[in-house]
């Protein structure tokens, strides 16, 4: 008994010390439902200070105004030689989410996570997106506003002043791996956050009814979700690094002639005169790059341009920029300080002037992720030590770099009164207005379709693009699962012909056709019509995503905050209010599905399922993997080969069963950011008496659904 009064008493003293000498503590409500905790003297250069819109705090006074599972007087904030680290309570019930775009984690419950920014990513938290910020089941969500490496430990670990000592009966010794290495706290009760080097920090509180209301007030504060062109939910086709003008027609025509829906084409490396770093200059295979740009818009083409940020010291504004980058060099490029404005005005009046204004649609950034910093070898990426202008070091800026990146050329679009859909590699907290997509070349199938889930808990988009396989099977689970995805991609920037010509890539390049090759063009051009027929639907979700902070993509779990069963489920994901995706690779021809609450049907059999009960399920060759919820109404398309700004979408809503749901399909020139000051309709499809009702209200004087036919499914 003695010793266990003695380390209690020890504990209270060492605590009592501790906080005598720690900064005041200030709390204050910054935005309906958002409390920041702040002490001492945070970073002159939070994420916080690059989010590009104001929070909606409008839409975030609709969410539940619960407060949050714990008292904020429990947080502990110490500051001390290290830095600065935080303790927040955890009840013994709720499970954890977040911490970016992760990989090989889904529930971050009794996990070490350190989210750092890096090109090959772990299931210890290096990712291509990481985030400082993760969402609870009870409710609310935790964002630590700092761009530093920070570590979390989500109830692993135990500090003294939590020690309760239990006397025990003398044990049988471990020899064990497995026993030795158990975690034999006497409690988890704790999150620790860990920020080293700070001498200041500022923690944000997401509150909310659900873990769902929670990341939906984050997306909120962080300006609304994103909202692409039309034509971003189309499909993207990247064509052969090496590839001429000509061979670039040649493409487009192909898609056209063959009757394949296909909305834009990407150009890799070999368009620039420097490519790794980059000249941003045309090179000699387009001699007549705006006439290529010309003739592909008048195939309904968008022209997509793959870049680095690293400026060769051949671009036209590398002198410019050369006293405004950082203090070490990239492939022999210019790392720009994008938090110094007249840096990044300098790459974007750039951009603006010779690219965008000659009709480039969006951009690719490509390894803007840092290398790889388990790998010694591995040197592409500035290192840590580097130094900006502005004043803000290269750890911080490596966490920034992709969203500050997207930031600096997004803004000319939204300038412009022309909306974009970027891809890029790498991103942090409070971008979920910025119009770019995530993507990696890690290749791993179960990873992809899991990245699209966790990816929604921190305001981002996760694009699994299809790129090689090793089969005819592989090739179809790839495809479906692209399709079912915020951004669809094929990227064959190795490949001379499309994928489903040949699979193996020398022979591809060889011309040597595939003896399938015409069947799986058929089944190809199927499947992308499958996509193309779903845009309005999933520009309404998108719409959602906007006015709402509702992902458009998102895991059961925040559908279903009641049905335990689904905390671990990342294989499944919804699709706006109604749809399912249950995706599958080529291990297998079926699935194990589980469905929540409700009864479904197969959106493509018709077949039903109820609710609670799991299921193993044949999943299609030729269709999309799709269920839907009993009650909704789904807006079927038909397919279009390309979105314009004229285009008319042909409409048969799809009611699925009884007691339907109103549905809102968002209306509006779909290429504008003239919805923003009220420029769109709402059209509201209802049943009344078993007949379809269709309400547009708003005030878009244009028609993009024609609403022909109902369809009732019983």
């Amino acid at each position: 008994m003695k010793t266990k009064n003695y380390l209690l008493l020890f504990a209270v003293l060492l605590t009592t010390v501790v906080f005598a000498q720690q900064p005041k503590i200030k709390i204050q409500t910054i935005a309906p439902g958002v409390i920041k905790l702040s002490m001492g003297t945070p970073d002159k250069y939070s994420p916080y200070t690059f989010c590009s819109e104001k929070p909606r705090e409008e839409a975030m006074q609709q969410l539940s105004d619960k407060s949050l599972p714990f008292d904020l007087k429990d947080v502990v904030v110490q500051k001390n030689s290290r830095g600065v680290q935080i303790r927040i309570p955890l009840n013994e019930e709720e499970q954890l989410y977040g911490f970016g775009m992760q990989i090989g984690t889904f529930e971050q419950r009794g996990l070490r996570k350190r989210p750092i920014v890096n090109d090959n990513p772990s299931n210890i938290g290096y990712t291509h997106a990481p985030q400082p910020f993760y969402v609870s089941t009870a409710g609310y969500g935790v964002l630590v506003n700092t761009s530093r490496y920070v570590t979390f430990l989500c109830g692993t670990n135990q500090d003294l002043s939590q020690q309760k000592p239990v006397i025990k009966e003398q044990e049988k010794l471990k020899f064990s791996t497995q026993d030795l290495y158990a975690n034999q706290s006497q409690s988890k009760m704790s999150m620790w956050i860990d920020v080293p080097s700070a001498e200041g920090v500022e923690v944000f509180f997401f509150l909310g009814e659900t873990l769902r209301e929670s990341v939906q007030r984050y997306n909120l504060f962080s300006g609304g979700g994103a909202m692409p062109p039309l034509w971003g939910l189309g499909v993207k086709y990247r064509v052969k690094g090496d590839f001429n003008q000509d061979e670039v027609l040649k493409m487009g025509s192909y898609f056209r002639e063959h009757q394949i829906p296909c909305d834009v084409l990407g150009l890799e490396p070999g368009w620039h005169t420097k490519a790794y770093s980059c000249s941003y200059v045309w090179s000699d295979k387009f001699p007549r790059s705006q006439e290529m740009i010309e003739g592909l818009k008048g195939m309904n083409f968008k022209v997509n341009l793959w870049e680095h940020a690293y400026v060769n010291p051949a671009a036209p504004f590398y002198k410019d920029l050369e006293k405004m980058a950082g203090s070490f060099l990239v492939w022999n490029g210019l790392v720009p300080d994008f938090v110094n404005p007249k840096a990044a005005a300098i790459f974007a009046d750039y951009h603006e002037k010779n690219l965008v204004d000659k009709g480039i649609a969006s951009f690719k950034l490509d390894e803007c992720d840092n290398s790889n910093i388990m790998d010694a070898k591995s040197t592409w990426g500035f290192p840590d030590m580097t130094t900006f202008p502005s004043g803000i070091d290269g750890e911080q800026m490596h966490q920034l770099f992709g969203s500050l990146y997207a930031r600096t050329l997004a803004h000319i679009y939204k300038k412009k009164n022309q909306r974009t859909y970027f891809d890029y590699r790498s991103s942090n907290v409070f971008t979920s207005s910025l119009p770019a997509v995530l993507y990696s070349d890690i290749y791993g199938h179960n990873d992809y379709i899991s990245m699209i889930s966790t990816a929604s808990f921190g305001g981002l988009l996760w694009s699994p693009e299809l790129r090689d396989a090793a089969s005819e099977l592989d090739f179809i689970r790839r495809m479906q699962t692209m399709l079912m995805a915020p951004q669809a991609v094929v990227n064959s920037w190795y490949l001379k012909n499309v994928p489903w010509f040949q699979l193996n890539r020398e022979l591809n390049n060889a011309d040597v056709k595939h003896v399938n090759a015409d069947k799986l063009e058929e089944l190809v051009r199927n499947l992308f019509r499958e996509r193309m027929s779903l845009i309005p639907y999933i520009y309404s979700a998108f719409a959602d995503y906007y006015d709402k902070g509702l992902p458009p993509f998102r895991p059961l779990i925040m559908d279903n905050p009641k049905d335990k069963r689904v905390r671990s489920i990342a294989n499944q994901f919804m699709i706006g209010q109604s749809m399912m995706a249950a995706p599958t690779t080529k291990d297998s021809t079926t699935r194990v599905v589980y469905f929540p609450e409700g009864n479904w049907y197969d959106y493509n059999s018709l077949k039903q399922y109820i609710g609670g009960k799991s299921y193993m399920i044949e999943i299609p060759m030729d269709k999309l993997p799709l269920f839907v919820k009993e009650g909704s109404i789904v807006p079927v398309a038909t397919p279009l080969n390309f979105v314009d700004e004229h285009s008319v979408f042909e409409i048969t809503c799809k009611v699925f069963g009884n007691g339907s749901t109103p549905f809102t399909l968002f209306e509006d020139d779909g290429v504008t950011y003239d919805f923003q000051q009220g420029g769109f309709n709402k059209v509201v499809l209802s049943v009344a008496n078993g007949k379809g009702i269709v309400e547009r209200k708003g005030s878009f004087k244009g028609i993009r659904y024609n609403i022909k036919d109902w369809n009732f499914i019983k």
